[in-house]
């Protein structure tokens, strides 16, 4: 376990939060057996956030387990301290677990669609909700702690975890450090607030190695996930006119479906083609729908955008799921997206028309 420093300058949960906190840690403290969910293809930030809320939980004494409606991620798998605080949602041990909970504490949404097949297994049990996230139209009831102005849903575990006075295991750290990680783009994101840089530098402080997570996280990508991205860059368009860009994400590799931590961050790559104001990225579900990232370098709300099909997010990262198959789906998708570049007074692309011809015979069409 380790014991903060009393360092001047550390990181001060902000005054509009406390109530709050208060009324989520109270609830949180007088669990025993709770039920960490997160939404459908958990990221760095939701699964961080759960490993580091569950190794405070069972410092404090109590059992909590995670169950997600999809499975865990292996990518962050290594932030577990032992295998066994994950359940599968589809696996008896998570029904008794539910059945048997007092507590269910959905972070990193809010919504009732994105904990998919969780919900019913948490229905009627005492409900905390931890997220960052605009609110959208089907809220989950309880408890709630969300501030949209939170850089992850990593900094309101962490106001908890401070507000406790402790104690700060290293999983609960190292959770916490990895949720903001991802969630600012390696820092890199408008989101990478003062308070993103305050908490980081707390936890290097009292011990976390930021080289040895971002090797984890980042430093490995399996072999499929690089061909994966080789295949998606061959199906990348961009309107130059309106600064749109978009790939679509190969249904089967190998004859195998894409896993979804393969295909967290390709829609950076859209995004960042000069001149693009969004870049989108599609990519056919299991059910024959299209699930559809959308990423604004900044003048566009893609929160806005995401909301006409039904999905939400952050005004520069939102997703939406679409009905039909993604050759349905882009026509319209992109067709909208352009509506709102120029709403929003997007500017096109600083490179000629000839550039931008030039690029689409260098993928071969």
């Amino acid at each position: 376990m380790a014991e903060r420093q009393n360092l001047e300058g550390r990181y001060c949960t902000p005054t509009h939060r406390k109530r709050a906190v208060r009324e989520a840690l109270d609830a949180l403290r007088g669990s025993r057996r709770a039920i960490l969910t997160t939404h459908l293809n958990a990221d760095g930030d939701g699964a961080g956030c759960q490993v580091a809320l569950a190794a405070w939980m069972r410092a404090l004494g109590a059992r909590p387990h995670i169950v997600n409606p999809t499975v865990f991620p292996d990518q962050f798998r290594f932030l577990l301290p032992e295998k066994g605080w994950v359940l599968e949602a589809s696996s008896a041990a998570a029904r008794d677990a539910c059945a048997q909970a007092d507590l269910a504490v959905v972070l990193d949404t809010g919504e009732i669609p994105r904990i998919g097949r969780v919900k019913p297994m948490i229905q009627g049990i005492r409900t905390v909700v931890i997220d960052h996230h605009q609110p959208g139209s089907q809220p989950i009831g309880g408890i709630s702690f969300r501030d949209a102005d939170a850089c992850a849903t990593g900094e309101l575990v962490h106001d908890l975890v401070l507000a406790s006075g402790g104690p700060w295991q290293r999983a609960t750290q190292e959770g916490i450090y990895v949720g903001i990680l991802t969630d600012t783009g390696s820092f890199r994101f408008s989101n990478a607030t003062p308070s993103a840089h305050r908490i980081a530098a707390d936890l290097i402080a009292d011990g976390v190695d930021p080289e040895g997570l971002h090797r984890r996280v980042y430093g490995a990508a399996p072999e499929r996930r690089l061909r994966l991205l080789a295949e998606a860059l061959n199906t990348l368009e961009v309107d130059a006119v309106d600064g749109v860009a978009w790939m679509v994400v190969p249904h089967r590799l190998e004859g195998t479906e894409p896993l979804t931590e393969d295909v967290e961050g390709l829609v950076d790559y859209p995004r960042s083609v000069e001149g693009v104001e969004v870049g989108l990225l599609f990519r056919r579900t299991a059910k024959g729908g299209t699930k559809v990232s959308f990423r604004s370098t900044g003048t566009v709300d893609v929160n806005a955008l995401a909301h006409l099909f039904g999905g939400g997010g952050h005004v520069k990262a939102s997703g939406a799921l679409v009905e039909g198959l993604p050759a349905d789906a882009i026509p319209v998708v992109v067709e909208a997206t352009r509506r709102a570049v120029r709403a929003a007074g997007g500017r096109p692309s600083s490179r000629s028309s000839q550039d931008s011809r030039q690029d689409t015979a260098t993928r071969g069409e």
